[in-house]
């Protein structure tokens, strides 16, 4: 829509084809059903690429300012929730319509619940649908990856790309929750519900925010922000408490003449249950955890507490495209323009959002991406 709008606003013909049902699924259901529509902090440090320079030149172009100017030119109430990310007030029903309307405003039609069966080239593309025949001069490709086929997603932009040549990134679910071996899973799987805030790193990338325990494994803002960094086999490491230096803090109390017991002091500073499993769990010696804490080993503390302030798993795998809120990987972006989301080997084809290899962190920038490279397309296409 954000490509039509562009496309539409320089005269040019437009038509968009959709398979679903209704417009803008993806919008529909992000935010809790408020779309968190961009970031103001996007920009591209928080986008993972084979090549990471690619999105430099949409984003120049068309940055969340001026995403952020369309929605109050339109009245839409929002806020920022935390670290930059823009919400609806309302509804993100809000953001489907804005755009739908300044869609129409610019002159392109809409026709839903079409099937694109064949995509052939000549002199333009043409495209046999079950709705008909269409032909165009240029075609553009916004049909996302493969993250939530519930509502609809599919591969179908990677078979239109490797029709035409083009070299796809492998594909992964990310921004998604991690699974545990079966080891861990029986640990920590009755845990399911709770919560803590940590700092979450792998592959030298930290983020600081809460995680969610699972039956299955760990989710929550700071998982899915990892996961978007890891790879099959990679450590992750959890810090528990990233607030306290907990050795310090509990030598502290020791010297005070505190004579409580260790998971009973951890229940201070983290949930009860959790504390109570993680002394079950990694206590050196299970003989000494009863014991109060002026009876308790200084050097079996601090091996402890440095197993929890780098609580280290590796994950069996993430739960999977059912859950993951994008696709890493896609369009290699070697194949297109950065100034025109134009394939090189096929002029008049273009390939915007979440099909091209630009995957951004939680938290508005994939949309961001979305808005900026469809803004460029439709400068050209």
């Amino acid at each position: 829509m954000m490509c039509a709008i562009r496309a539409g606003k320089r005269g040019r013909s437009v038509l968009l084809l959709d398979h679903a049902k209704k417009l803008g699924g993806k919008i529909l259901i992000s935010g809790g059903g408020r779309c968190n529509f961009t970031n103001l902090g996007a920009s591209p440090n928080q986008y993972v690429s084979e090549n990471p320079h690619f999105c430099k030149s949409a984003f120049s172009r068309f940055s969340p300012q001026d995403f952020i100017q369309l929605v109050e030119e339109h009245r839409i109430a929002y806020h920022e929730k935390k670290l930059g990310q823009q919400f609806c007030d309302e509804s993100a029903q809000q953001i489907v319509e804005m755009l739908h309307s300044e869609c129409i405003a610019a002159g392109a039609k809409f026709q839903l619940e079409c099937k694109v069966n064949q995509i052939t080239r000549d002199e333009g593309y043409t495209l046999e649908t079950n709705l008909g025949t269409y032909h165009c001069d240029s075609l553009v490709v916004a049909t996302g990856g493969l993250s939530i086929p519930k509502i609809g997603a599919t591969g179908f932009g990677y078979e239109i790309a490797r029709q035409f040549g083009l070299k796809i990134i492998p594909t992964r679910p990310a921004l998604d929750g991690f699974t545990l071996n079966h080891q861990d899973a029986g640990r920590f799987g009755d845990l399911a519900g709770l919560s803590a805030d940590t700092i979450i790193t792998t592959n030298g990338i930290s983020f600081r925010e809460n995680i969610l325990f699972t039956h299955a494994g760990l989710s929550g803002p700071a998982t899915l922000q990892a996961s978007l960094h890891w790879n099959s086999g990679d450590p992750v490491q959890i810090n528990l408490f990233p607030d306290l230096k907990l050795f310090d803090w509990l030598m502290k109390k020791k010297k005070e003449g505190n004579k409580s017991q260790v998971k009973n002091l951890l229940s201070e500073v983290l949930a009860s249950r959790l504390a109570e499993r993680f002394c079950e769990v990694y206590y050196p010696d299970q003989k000494q955890m009863p014991q109060p804490l002026p009876d308790v080993s200084e050097k079996m503390l601090e091996v402890f507490c440095n197993q929890l302030q780098a609580w280290t798993i590796i994950p069996s795998g993430t739960v999977g495209y059912s859950k993951a809120e994008v696709t890493r990987g896609g369009v290699d972006t070697q194949e297109l323009s950065s100034k025109t989301m134009e394939a090189k080997k096929a002029p008049g084809l273009y390939f915007i959002g979440e099909v091209v290899d630009v995957t951004g962190w939680l938290g508005g920038y994939n949309f961001q991406w979305a808005w900026a490279s469809g803004a460029a397309a439709g400068e050209y296409a």
